[in-house]
């Protein structure tokens, strides 16, 4: 039988105190709703009442919560969703934390992973030639990616950044579309125009985007080129067909780097059209150099319903058969 206990936790610097209850105590509300417990302040303690076992996962996350305070993160409430369904899964670790410093935006804001699995893919960006990044909506994949070739960019490890994604989606044909090719190709493009002008800013995107040491295309644009001393991002790869994923990987020149995003989930190809991404997952698995990192529902750091909506269709997945009937 399980036994009501109260447990201590220290605060060094009080404050740390705000920063770690969140706006309206809205952190230490969302602890004691999943873990069924008490949290309550005293001068520079936390004391902690509930049972047993669920107090002291309840002092594991809020230690945790103090040593991201400490490194100079501000907590949110995704971090403290993200650290209880880690210890749902037991893998709470005290001595690590998921932040890894990308690189900062133009306004100085700082670009960190904020899972593990964001800090496996970043670590991966950085060690292997070609890494797979694959994951629902939300998971950060496009993002940490860009960031990733901005950093580069900057440190001279390459001399250009080129993204690229299918350019048609969802049965649509750009012929269908007003304007010239660029205008065609352009709305599907913006995220990845997005993610750049967030980081690198107006002025520095659109003088390097005039200089032409950054390109966004289409895949199409890729066909026929060697693409030496780059950074080159592939975004929206479930939606490339099985000779197209060649034909880009094998773009691939000296001095370059490749990241394939992409959710397995949002494939929009016709019936009969296998993906391209599915294909190299199966072909290069064991290819010494390629690195796929996968992301889950636990690594959106979009608002909570994201992960609810991305889960709910998962279930909802595995209960119909290949045709969409229940099964």
């Amino acid at each position: 039988m399980s036994t009501v206990v109260e447990r201590q936790i220290e605060i060094p610097a009080p404050e740390q105190l705000a920063n770690i209850f969140g706006t309206n105590d809205k952190n230490l509300k969302i602890i004691e709703d999943r873990l069924e417990v008490k949290i309550t302040a005293r001068n520079n303690e936390l004391h902690i009442s509930g049972f047993e076992s669920r107090a002291d996962t309840a002092v594991d996350v809020l230690q945790k919560l103090l040593l991201m305070s400490e490194e100079g993160n501000i907590i949110t409430e995704q971090n403290v969703r993200y650290l209880l369904d880690l210890t749902d899964e037991e893998r709470l670790n005290n001595n690590e934390l998921p932040f890894d410093l990308i690189c900062l935006t133009y306004r100085g804001k700082p670009i960190k992973s904020k899972t593990f699995n964001q800090k496996r893919y970043v670590e991966c960006i950085r060690q292997y030639p070609v890494v797979f990044g694959i994951g629902p909506a939300g998971t950060g994949k496009t993002f940490l990616a860009v960031a990733m070739a901005v950093k580069a960019f900057r440190e001279k490890l390459v001399n250009r950044i080129i993204l690229t994604r299918p350019a048609v989606e969802a049965g649509e044909r750009l012929g269908f579309l007003p304007g010239d090719l660029q205008n065609k190709v352009d709305p599907y493009l913006r995220p990845l125009y997005d993610a750049l002008y967030h980081i690198m800013g107006p002025e520095t995107y659109q003088s390097n985007l005039e200089k032409g040491v950054i390109e966004v295309a289409p895949l199409a644009y890729m066909r026929g080129r060697t693409l030496d001393d780059a950074f080159i991002i592939l975004d929206e790869a479930q939606n490339t067909t099985p000779e197209q994923m060649k034909m880009f990987l094998t773009r691939m020149g000296m001095g370059s780097k490749m990241v394939i995003t992409g959710d397995i989930t949002q494939i929009d190809l016709p019936k009969d059209k296998k993906s391209g991404l599915n294909e190299a997952r199966r072909i290069l698995k064991n290819v010494s150099g390629v690195a796929f990192v996968y992301l889950t529902e636990k690594d959106v750091v979009r608002h909570e319903l994201v992960q609810r909506i991305i889960k709910a269709y998962e279930e909802d997945a595995k209960g119909r058969d290949d045709n969409g009937e229940e099964a």
